[in-house]
């Protein structure tokens, strides 16, 4: 097993964060919550300079990887766009992006856009989604609205475990820049005559942070490979992916804004508009202990495969 990607797609994610920031970096999101109805004309150039959307991720390892790639670097900026959405898009009907969606009550982060939508739970029910009008602000919606759908087929194994999948990579993408915002700010702020950073109490939240984050990034390559080699445990690989980018997301946040103070949750700090835009990837299609049922539901008493199984391992 090789988890790690390749040396194209990390490039790959390297130019885009580059191309991201010469965009406008962190003003990119300020921008868009401002004029929603803008939001497409500040990254559409980006992404065709990018040729982002001639990804096929669904029929090419490299170009998997390549997308990964790209929502990670697409949430470090907290681009105000649906990146994963768009890339999990299915092959087999036409439509711009995929969304998997609750049994009740669906919703998405898509409002503001002229898309043409395919949903699927996490039973594999899909559906033609339209996002229905909201007079909701950004502010406190985070672009999210509810969703009409129309049943089309079941069976979307594979749709659910990349549409589950690609948005943690852009949750770890977040979490990243929220760490990175984190060193920063206890490297520069004084306090008892030395940096924060040389109080043993913010080095040891500081090391559990960063604990968490990294070992959503092993899972998120796992996941990956999980999809690329078509196990067929892609599915359960990608909830718990999905359950420990949530848990670590909660933990990553926290010490955040705890180090940075009450300035955390301030406009003026870039960490408040980070941790906003992050709640519908933590809350969408499901929550915390929501997902950690759906897993549990699914495995039963057989567990996780894992990273270390004989398959996994063998020469």
């Amino acid at each position: 097993m090789n988890i790690e990607l390749s040396a194209e797609a990390t490039e790959y994610g390297a130019a885009a964060l580059r191309a991201f920031e010469s965009a406008g970096g962190g003003a990119l999101i300020e921008s868009a919550e401002r004029d929603p109805a803008g939001r497409v004309s500040l990254v559409a150039p980006v992404f065709d300079g990018l040729g982002a959307w001639d990804l096929e991720p669904r029929k090419n390892g490299d170009e998997l990887e390549a997308a990964a790639a790209l929502c990670r670097s697409a949430g470090f900026w907290a681009v105000p766009y649906p990146v994963a959405e768009r890339l999990s898009r299915p092959t087999d009907l036409d439509v711009d992006g995929l969304l998997v969606v609750a049994d009740h009550n669906p919703t998405a982060a898509v409002s503001d856009l002229d898309l043409r939508w395919a949903a699927v739970t996490l039973t594999g029910q899909r559906s033609v989604a339209t996002a229905r009008s909201t007079s909701e602000s950004p502010r406190t919606s985070a672009f999210v609205t509810p969703l009409s759908l129309a049943a089309l087929d079941a069976g979307g194994a594979a749709d659910v475990a990349l549409g589950l999948v690609l948005p943690c990579w852009t949750l770890l993408g977040m979490l990243d820049r929220a760490m990175a915002l984190t060193r920063a700010h206890v490297l520069l702020r004084e306090q008892f005559g030395g940096p924060l950073a040389q109080l043993q109490g913010v080095q040891f939240q500081l090391t559990d942070a960063e604990v968490e984050r990294s070992g959503v990034e092993i899972l998120a390559k796992h996941a990956l490979w999980s999809i690329e080699s078509g196990h067929t445990d892609a599915v359960d690989d990608a909830l718990a992916l999905r359950l420990a980018a949530i848990e670590a997301a909660d933990v990553v946040f926290r010490v955040a804004h705890q180090l940075h103070g009450a300035t955390g949750f301030c406009d003026e700090t870039t960490l408040s508009w980070i941790s906003r835009y992050s709640l519908p990837l933590r809350r969408l299609p499901l929550g915390l202990s929501a997902t950690g049922a759906a897993l549990t539901e699914r495995l039963g008493r057989r567990g996780l495969s894992g990273l270390f199984n004989d398959e996994a391992v063998a020469p």
